[in-house]
């Protein structure tokens, strides 16, 4: 059957699902052990962790610490933190832009 009005293959449509949800999987997974690195002050914090947004060390240059300015090194770590951050879910969406959501299950749909 082919044509507009035509039944979805549903045979198709569901192994066209499977693939999808497989190919998700695998960019989630590969995201989430990608080693991401938010910086800040020009290197002199950086907070390095995976694209699953899981932190796994704040590096702190000796030259910032300064405990007259606490306030300073508060925003460097902070500045860094975003900056993971940005880089985590910037990795994540790189993992998930080779992935057809949609190309051929709208045809199926008949769409």
């Amino acid at each position: 059957m082919s044509g507009e009005g035509s039944v979805p293959d549903l045979g198709a449509l569901l192994s066209q699902l499977g693939q999808v949800q497989h190919d998700l999987q695998a960019a989630q997974q590969a995201a989430t052990s990608q080693v991401v690195t938010g910086v800040a002050g020009g290197g002199l914090v950086k907070v390095v962790g995976t694209g699953g947004l899981d932190v796994e060390a704040v590096l702190i240059d000796p030259s910032v610490v300064d405990p007259a300015d606490i306030d300073g090194l508060q925003d460097l770590v902070l500045a860094a933190v975003r900056g993971f951050v940005d880089s985590a879910r910037q990795s994540q969406r790189q993992a998930l832009d080779g992935i057809d959501l949609g190309g051929g299950l709208e045809g199926l749909l008949g769409g």
